[in-house]
C-alpha cells in the first residue's frame, strides 16, 4: 500500500516510492503529508536531485487525488510543474500536498517541499484526471420482459 493505495503485488518490489525513501505519515482528504530524505537521491554533486522532488510531489499529490476520486476510482497525473527554490545536500524533506482545485473529472493540488528548517526548497503543482467508478445501471421495471416459469 502506498497511503490508500493498493499496489499490485506482481510490482511491489519495483515502487518508486519505496526506492526514493517516501513515507507518507498523514493521509486524509484535503491533506497528504510525507517525508523522504536526501541520502539516496543525490545528483553527482552532492546535493538533491531535482527529479527526486518531482517524484516526490507527484506522489504526494497522486495520493491526495487517489482519495479524491473516493472507493473504486482512480486518478492519474497528467500535467506536473516543480520550482526548486533552494539546494539541500543532508537532513529529510518534508512535502504536504493540499487541494487547489477539485472537480469531478480533474483536481490539482500544490506540493510544498521543505527542509528540516522549514525552509520551502520546492513548490509543485500537480493535476490529476480523475476517473469515478460508473453507477451500475438500472433497468426501469417493464412488466412485458417477464416471463412465465413453469
Amino acid at each position: 500500500m502506498l497511503g490508500p493505495m493498493p499496489v499490485n503485488g506482481d510490482y511491489a518490489h519495483e515502487q518508486l516510492a519505496r526506492r526514493l525513501g517516501i513515507d507518507i505519515v498523514t493521509c486524509e482528504p484535503g491533506l497528504v503529508i510525507g517525508t523522504m530524505p536526501v541520502t539516496g537521491n543525490r545528483q553527482p554533486i552532492g546535493i538533491l536531485h531535482g527529479g527526486a522532488n518531482a517524484a516526490f510531489a507527484e506522489t504526494l499529490g497522486s495520493v491526495a487525488a487517489f482519495l479524491y476520486a473516493g472507493p473504486g476510482g482512480n486518478a492519474v497525473g497528467i500535467d506536473l510543474s516543480c520550482v526548486h527554490h533552494r539546494w539541500v545536500s543532508s537532513g529529510t524533506l518534508h512535502g504536504t500536498a493540499t487541494p487547489l482545485a477539485e472537480r469531478r473529472s480533474m483536481a490539482t493540488y500544490e506540493i510544498s517541499i521543505r527542509d528540516g528548517l522549514g525552509q520551502r526548497v520546492c513548490t509543485a503543482r500537480l493535476t490529476c484526471a480523475i476517473r469515478r467508478p460508473r453507477p451500475r445501471s438500472r433497468t426501469p421495471h417493464d412488466p412485458r420482459r417477464e416471463r412465465e416459469h413453469p
